[in-house]
């Protein structure tokens, strides 16, 4: 590790991110640890290393495109490590690494979210979508009668 000067430890101390800027780099780190595929290979990955197949088994559905996309990426990010063992075939194990395991309370909180509230979730689409309730028909009714704008649902304008 290169040596830093007192000048260039407290201006990389003084970076300061913020998401809500759309040039900030921690906006596209949220993209990635959104995504559902993430969030589920992040979960899946909680009780130690696995191997591709048996990640492709438990992410029911995803394509061998996605997961080895999915995998690339928090691995590029260091949130996952691979390690090939030489044998015949080759293994290939993935395992959260340190920083991976950090978020994994945060990704478990939101899966534990997802599952415990989609009843409710599935009601209130159902009521949205209900006709001459929701956006399908042009109605207004539960969003607070505010006009509409075609490109981005509710009026903000006070």
């Amino acid at each position: 590790m290169p040596t830093r000067t007192a000048a260039q430890r407290r201006n990389e101390a003084s970076i300061v991110y913020d998401a809500y800027l759309a040039e900030c780099p921690a906006r596209q780190l949220l993209d990635r640890i959104s995504d559902k595929w993430v969030s589920l290979a992040v979960n899946a990955l909680a009780d130690g290393p696995q191997r591709y197949t048996e990640l492709q088994r438990r992410l029911a559905s995803v394509s061998q495109k996605m997961l080895t996309q999915t995998l690339r990426n928090l691995e590029r990010d260091g949130l996952v490590s691979r390690t090939v063992t030489p044998a015949v075939p080759v293994r290939v194990a993935y395992e959260l690494t340190p920083l991976g395991r950090s978020l994994l309370p945060v990704m478990r909180a939101i899966k534990g979210w997802a599952e415990e509230h989609m009843e409710e979730v599935r009601a209130a689409r159902a009521t949205y979508d209900a006709p001459g309730t929701g956006a399908a028909d042009g109605g207004s009714a539960g969003r607070g009668d505010r006009p509409t704008t075609p490109d981005h649902g509710a009026d903000t304008a006070s």
